[in-house]
């Protein structure tokens, strides 16, 4: 049984939540401060977290880039959840690694649709457990990655991104199509945002990041590096 943990200070919303996850068969914890969800994730890592960003104690953002550097919860799917709606708000909170945004108020379905959606993509899309492409090599069974023998921490979005293009090395890949397959074709989220998860790859993939070819007007392409 899957494990959200739900991190909102308001407690009609927060209990709202974790009932209908439940009965949408998830298991469900909810959190009032980011200092509870820290003291949670010591002693079990969650399936997905539904994330405030204005919380009474710290920034939902800060806890987000805490959860992105800390190796053993980098990659685990995150729903931010806020009543802030601008582009602005949503590129920060993609920026630093977050799978998913929704705006208050929203519907409970529209919720319960998201989450398993995101979970259900996490499974991937490649049949072999080893992807590599030049110094970039991939573990899927292990969810892992390297750059040159090094150990390279990507986000759940930047690494199922990255498993795509390694499993389809040399086809050009729309955006469209990445939208569909790694957000999913639900998704409403912005457009930019697959340019931006490019963005961030290429950064921390270093001297791999090459690789990752722009095709203009139509998306992306794994080539080599160097090349």
């Amino acid at each position: 049984m899957p494990l959200v943990y739900i991190v909102e200070d308001d407690r009609n919303i927060r209990e709202i939540q974790q009932y209908a996850l439940k009965n949408s068969g998830f298991e469900a914890l909810g959190f009032e401060t980011g200092k509870e969800l820290r003291q949670a994730l010591e002693k079990k890592i969650p399936s997905l977290v539904l994330l405030d960003i204005m919380l009474p104690d710290e920034d939902g953002l800060d806890i987000l880039t805490d959860l992105r550097r800390n190796r053993a919860t980098a990659q685990v799917p995150v729903i931010m959840v806020t009543a802030k709606s601008t582009e602005l708000d949503k590129v920060k909170g993609l920026d630093l690694g977050a799978d998913d945004y929704m705006a208050k108020p929203f519907g409970i379905m529209e919720l319960i649709s998201r989450v398993k959606a995101l979970l259900r993509r996490s499974e991937g899309f490649g049949e072999s457990s080893l992807l590599t492409n030049g110094c970039i090599e991939v573990d899927t069974d292990k969810r892992s990655v390297a750059v040159d023998g090094q150990d390279c921490e990507l986000t759940y979005k930047e690494f199922e991104l990255l498993k795509m293009l390694l499993v389809n090395q040399g086809i050009v890949l729309s955006r469209d199509k990445i939208m569909d397959q790694v957000w999913g074709f639900d998704y409403e989220g912005e457009s930019r945002t697959v340019d931006m998860h490019i963005k961030t790859l290429r950064q921390k993939l270093g001297s791999g990041g090459s690789a990752i070819k722009t095709v203009r007007n139509v998306g992306y392409v794994l080539g080599h590096a160097g090349q």
